[in-house]
Order: C-alpha cells, then sequence, then structure tokens
C-alpha cells in the first residue's frame, strides 16, 4: 500500500497512516487503501478489534490540497487513472465550467473509504496526535471510539469557507447544538475539550496516549467477536435510522458548492497567487488560530 500499514497482532488488526512527510494528507489512493484494509481486517477470524492511527507529528491533517488549490485545479493523479480529489474537488478554475457531478462521484467514493471504518463490523479504536483537522476528522469521526492526547487539535476549520464534511458525522458525535458551534466558526477543540464534549473516550496526557490506548484496545479484543458485532451493529442502527446516509448525500453534495461560491474562488485565486499556506493564514486571521 502507499499511503499506509496494516499489520495483526494479538486480536488487534492496526492501520497506520503512513504520509509523515506529507502531515498523512489524504490523496486518491488513501480512501481506497483505507477501505482495503478495513476489509481485510473485517474478513480475517483472529481480528476483534480495529485500530487506526498515523505516523509522524499528527494523525492527519486533512486532504493534500496544496498543489491543486495553488495550481487552480490543475494536475493528474500519480497512477494516471483518475484525476486526484483534490483536484476534482476545486474541479477546474473560476473562469472554467464546473461539473457538479463530476465533483460529487469523487468526493462520494471518499466518503464510501470512510465510510468503511463505520460499516466495519468490528470495532474501530482511533487515536489521534498531535493535530486531526479537515477531511482527517472524516475518518476519526466514522471510527467508533476516539482516543485523544490532551494537547491535540481536532477540528474543520474548512467550514470557514471551501468545505463542507462530506460524511456529516459532526452532529451524530456531538448532536445539534455543538456541531453547530464548531461548524459555524470552524474552530478547533483540544483533546481535553473534546473529552468534556463527550466526542473523546479518553484524553491522557501525550506520555500516557500510547498506553492508555493500547489499554483499550487490550480490552476489547477479550470480548468474543461475535459479541462485538452485535454491540456494533445495534448502536450503528441508530444513526442509519436518524437519516446518516441522506445526511451525507447532502454534505457531500455541499462541499462541492462550497468550492464554487464566490468566497471560494476568492480562496482558491489567492492560494495561487500567494501558496495555499498563505490562502489558510488570511482565511484563519480573524480568528487567531491559523495552522500556518
Amino acid at each position: 500500500m502507499e499511503t499506509l500499514d496494516y499489520a495483526v497482532e494479538k486480536r488487534i488488526a492496526r492501520i497506520t497512516l503512513d504520509r509523515p512527510e506529507r502531515g498523512n494528507g489524504i490523496t486518491t489512493a488513501m480512501p481506497r487503501e483505507l477501505a482495503e484494509a478495513v476489509e481485510r481486517a473485517d474478513l480475517d477470524p483472529a481480528v476483534h478489534v480495529i485500530a487506526l492511527a498515523g505516523n509522524g507529528t499528527g494523525f492527519c491533517g486533512g486532504y493534500d490540497l496544496v498543489e491543486s488549490a495553488e495550481g487552480m485545479g490543475a494536475g493528474a493523479a500519480t497512477d494516471g487513472t483518475a484525476l486526484d480529489p483534490a483536484v476534482v474537488a476545486s474541479n477546474h478554475n473560476p473562469d472554467g465550467t464546473w461539473d457538479p457531478l463530476v465533483d460529487h462521484a469523487m468526493m462520494s467514493r471518499n466518503v464510501r473509504g470512510f465510510m468503511s471504518l463505520f460499516h466495519a463490523s468490528k470495532p474501530v479504536i482511533c487515536k489521534v496526535h498531535g493535530f486531526c483537522v479537515a477531511g482527517g476528522t472524516d475518518m476519526a469521526l466514522c471510527s467508533d471510539l476516539l482516543v485523544i492526547g490532551a494537547d491535540a487539535r481536532i477540528g474543520y476549520p474548512p467550514a470557514r469557507v471551501w468545505g463542507v464534511p462530506t460524511t456529516s458525522m459532526w452532529m451524530a458525535r456531538l448532536g445539534p447544538q455543538r456541531a453547530k458551534r464548531l461548524l459555524f466558526t470552524g474552530d478547533s477543540l483540544t483533546g481535553a475539550e473534546a473529552l468534556d464534549w463527550g466526542l473523546a473516550i479518553e484524553a491522557p496526557e501525550p506520555a500516557y496516549l500510547d498506553a492508555r490506548f493500547e489499554a483499550l484496545l487490550g480490552r476489547i479484543a477479550q470480548v468474543p467477536v461475535n459479541q462485538l458485532q452485535m454491540a456494533k451493529l445495534l448502536v450503528n442502527q441508530q444513526l442509519y435510522s436518524q437519516g446518516l446516509h441522506s445526511t451525507q448525500l447532502l454534505g457531500t453534495l455541499m462541499d462541492g458548492i462550497a468550492r464554487h461560491t464566490p468566497e471560494g474562488f476568492d480562496f482558491q485565486r489567492l492560494a495561487a497567487e500567494k501558496g495555499f499556506r498563505e490562502a489558510v493564514k488570511q482565511r484563519d486571521e480573524p480568528f487567531g488560530d491559523s495552522a500556518f
């Protein structure tokens, strides 16, 4: 696999995002490889629980957008078979024509990859260290339980401009009021705040993050796999019945729309002229919390 590692030990399948030099940025291959790894774990009778984590200084910084944003959406995937998701997501320059269904086809494919974590019959426990922002939150929130370092940051800054969360899991995880609080501002939570809000199940200090993560995995792994599968299926049915699939359809369509508003085009023009980091810096400057 190009973007992640997969290993199994002691009833635990470990999926580790492995693009540390790019902040584990999401590429065309990552959602597909994620779904393949999840299916592999789901079909392995020796696996009771799936552990999701990231190599490097943080869990995931979202889509790898620098090249596509700065190039006004020009470019192709490294495998030559399809456009990079960031390219289709930004989908042509402001003077061109945007096809919302082409955009939706690519982004919904990514949603299916992220949602493989939610649809897996076995529990998925995600460890977040450093940062988990933008598209990276799709993978984290599609997991069943989150263990977040107390000093880590998790949130969706593109809610300020140029994005809508495609998996639409914030409301499911936090309820409407707190989901609106984050999406109305693009603010991020620390791990400690995420625990207080009920998003994280634990938020240990950095020195204890790995130990607490492993302890939880070890306890879950002791339970018969059929019991784990029944418990997850039972709880997930509540979210299905609340219309999660319909909300994700709307969220994925709106994500494309958000990149083609006047403000979205202005953001992309600025990225093309001065670089993606500068565009993000100016976007976040009024909030005083830019990632760059």
